[in-house]
């Protein structure tokens, strides 16, 4: 399997303190954390990995693991082996973060005296550039639902509201209409977003997003009503519960089915395609970076800077187009 590394099985027995101490880790994150069932099956992959290969090396306690342990570990998850395949660069930095976030746990329980993955570095991960559709693609997307039916309804106004934002999937699907109705019974023109860690958000809603969500709320969502109808929700299901992320991402992938995307040579159809869209074609029009950031909310403009590198292309285009001395 091309996740599995070469790593030395451990044989048989009951747990050791190494085991127990790993253990006790993955049981604070589940319980005092609340990490989510994933994150914690990724971890627990990566944790079981770990210690298998210290036993190898013959380490049965935290106190006896040395830095050398941490950079081999890196060095045979990058390795290829015996029917086995190395690990990506970005798999292996995951798991490397798991084994700091594990050694930092048992520097704050006194189980060890120093943190021997501090100095150890992370391998160096390919820089991905965000892929966006062009606007007349998006336009197609957006105008993809068919508007005669309710559910087509919802689906403009949830394609219409993540384009307009930039919000994730994740974060529209959390929405009560109280979100999005004032006092005054009138749609807000700021929408305030929860994006991850809590951090709260405000995004300006455009028009065109406004006249979707309005024709949603009038003409569909009363109708999208059943057992398990949540009062609350902005999006509804076909039933009246909650529209999952996962049911948003497939009413996505329906548009794009119907819009002819992706092109050929264009971006895949993912959940951030609407947000890497916003993102580029803020940049594009003259945004600040900074501005694009806020509205994003990312926590470092270094991470919204990346959409910089997207734009070169039009830049080279107006040059080529506008500098008497271009060609």
């Amino acid at each position: 399997m091309a996740d599995q590394p070469h790593v030395p099985p451990r044989q048989r027995g009951a747990p050791g303190p190494l085991d127990v101490a790993a253990g006790t880790w993955l049981t604070h994150l589940a319980v005092e954390r609340g990490a989510a069932t994933n994150t914690l099956a990724a971890y627990r992959r990566d944790i079981a990995r770990w210690t298998a290969y210290l036993h190898a090396q013959g380490r049965s306690r935290p106190d006896e693991v040395t830095e050398d342990d941490v950079s081999g570990f890196v060095v045979a998850l990058r390795a290829p082996a015996a029917g086995t395949a190395p690990l990506s660069a970005a798999s292996t930095a995951r798991a490397l973060a798991a084994v700091r976030g594990l050694h930092r746990f048992w520097l704050a329980e006194g189980l060890v005296a120093v943190d021997v993955t501090r100095e150890v570095r992370s391998p160096q991960l390919p820089r991905r550039l965000p892929k966006a559709l062009g606007v007349a693609a998006v336009e197609r997307l957006l105008h993809a639902p068919d508007t005669a039916t309710p559910l087509g309804l919802r689906d403009r106004a949830l394609l219409e509201l993540l384009y307009a934002t930039g919000a994730r999937i994740s974060e529209l699907v959390r929405l009560d209409v109280d979100d999005v109705v004032g006092s005054d019974g009138e749609l807000v023109a700021v929408l305030r977003l929860t994006g991850k860690g809590g951090k709260q958000r405000e995004v300006p809603v455009g028009s065109h997003a406004r006249t979707a969500l309005q024709a949603y709320l009038v003409r569909a969502r009363p109708g999208l009503l059943g057992r398990s109808a949540d009062p609350r929700a902005l999006f509804r299901n076909s039933r009246g519960g909650r529209l999952s992320r996962q049911s948003a991402w497939v009413v996505l992938q329906r548009a794009a089915a119907v819009a002819g995307l992706p092109e050929p040579g264009g971006p895949a159809v993912g959940p951030h395609l609407l947000r890497h869209s916003f993102a580029t074609h803020l940049l594009e029009g003259g945004a600040d970076v900074r501005v694009v950031q806020e509205l994003l909310g990312h926590a470092s403009v270094s991470t919204t800077q990346v959409y910089t590198h997207v734009s070169v292309d039009a830049l080279r285009e107006v040059y080529a187009t506008s500098h008497p001395r271009a060609r």
